[in-house]
């Protein structure tokens, strides 16, 4: 009944509110605590006289905006940087993302190959294992007050790097995992038509960056944001039936209008929807899961959490060190990049849309849901940690402001 449904809408945003309250007063990432808010419900739970926490009419529904949440997640990142930007920094991306990405992906294929996983499994599991929440990391730049310091520069070049990886990656397997094609013929085809869109999409927005500046030129925000928002979902869907992830096409749509002199207009505009559709995004997400199938997948997602934090700080330190940052700088970008979150969810999406093996959900689940909690103490800690391994690798000291001098004790690193 569609009272009940609007009900038991009303009940899950109630939950995901009380999730960011709690976060707020923790000083939180929000995502982990939207996950286990969503593991904590669902077809499980047994009705409470009216209150129904199952969410079994409701669940389609949920879903969709779930799924309208990675959407606008993806194309607030792609407003984030614009294709003249990634061009302009591209050396300096590539040289810390290549290594970045030769260390983390090789963990990644690896470790799921030494399971005995299948091939389509290893590579679903290597996606989730290398890319990075750009949507956490961001946060605790914030959170922390770190969005001035010199690393930070270096760090948000890994995300632009990871991004466009997850792009060309998501495209990749989405059209091996979702056509079922298995051969090196068929896996070519889906990459070339993949590829070739998103170029395609690329190309064709910068050409007509004019024209969009002037279709854009619309004073009623209200028809400023129908029009943004029906381009956004129909080059979504478009991508989908392609068989290119609907993600990607909302990633695209964000990186075309961030060339035009609209951008922060619409940045303005789209918060709020990212903000609601992401959170019901999480949520879902923990709804999917069932947690009598968790314990299954306890030990591969604690063992890859153990590799991935390693994978990260090494690459994070060699990134650095090559860059010519501090010893500190670098144990800062190491862990800071360490969070995993909306992009090894959707991967994971994506393996149940193939009908891959079930364990990966809840993998997925744990590996994520552990290292969001980790990701931000990581860093926040990243001070101490260094302390203590500055004393194992002889590494320079920290600066100690003296209170009664007021001026530094030693000036060998900065903190």
């Amino acid at each position: 009944m569609e009272h009940d449904i609007l009900f038991e809408i009303g009940i899950a945003i109630g939950i995901i509110a009380a999730a960011g309250l709690l976060a707020s007063r923790l000083r939180f990432s929000i995502v982990p605590l939207l996950i286990l808010a969503g593991l904590a419900v669902g077809p499980h739970i047994p009705q409470f006289w009216i209150i129904d926490l199952s969410f079994i009419n409701s669940t389609p529904l949920i879903d969709f905006m779930g799924r309208l949440g990675v959407l606008y997640l993806m194309f607030y990142l792609g407003l984030e940087f614009s294709v003249g930007r990634l061009l302009k920094a591209s050396s300096a991306i590539l040289k810390t993302g290549l290594i970045y990405m030769a260390i983390n992906f090789t963990i990644g294929v690896l470790f799921p190959f030494l399971l005995g996983w299948p091939i389509k499994e290893i590579l679903v599991t290597a996606g989730i294992m290398t890319i990075s929440s750009s949507a956490i990391v961001a946060k605790v730049l914030v959170e922390l007050k770190r969005a001035v310091r010199p690393e930070t520069e270096m760090i948000l070049g890994l995300m632009m790097f990871q991004d466009v990886f997850v792009a060309i990656y998501l495209s990749i397997v989405s059209g091996l995992v979702l056509t079922g094609s298995t051969s090196p013929e068929m896996v070519l085809k889906s990459a070339s038509v993949a590829l070739g869109f998103m170029i395609g999409i690329l190309l064709l927005g910068r050409k007509l960056k004019s024209l969009l500046n002037r279709l854009l030129d619309i004073p009623s925000d209200e028809v400023f944001m129908l029009c943004l928002f029906a381009a956004l979902i129909m080059v979504a869907g478009f991508s989908e039936s392609i068989h290119v992830a609907e993600a990607i096409g909302a990633l695209l749509v964000g990186l075309v209008l961030a060339e035009t002199e609209h951008v922060e207009r619409i940045e303005h505009l789209v918060v709020p929807f990212r903000d609601f559709f992401g959170a019901l995004f999480f949520f879902s997400f923990g709804l999917s899961i069932d947690p009598l199938a968790l314990p299954g997948a306890v030990w591969p997602a604690v063992i890859a959490v153990l590799l991935t934090i390693i994978g990260n700080f090494v690459s994070g330190m060699i990134s650095g060190r090559i860059s010519g940052y501090s010893h500190r700088a670098s144990v800062n970008i190491g862990l800071t990049i360490t969070s995993r979150g909306e992009f090894s969810i959707i991967l994971a999406g994506l393996a149940e849309a193939g009908a891959l093996s079930p364990i990966l959900q809840s993998f997925a689940a744990l590996y994520v849901l552990i290292l969001a909690v980790l990701g931000p103490l990581l860093t926040k800690e990243s001070k101490w940690i260094y302390a203590q391994l500055g004393r194992l690798f002889k590494w320079p000291p920290l600066v100690e402001k003296s209170r009664r001098k007021q001026k530094p004790n030693i000036v060998a690193e900065s903190q």
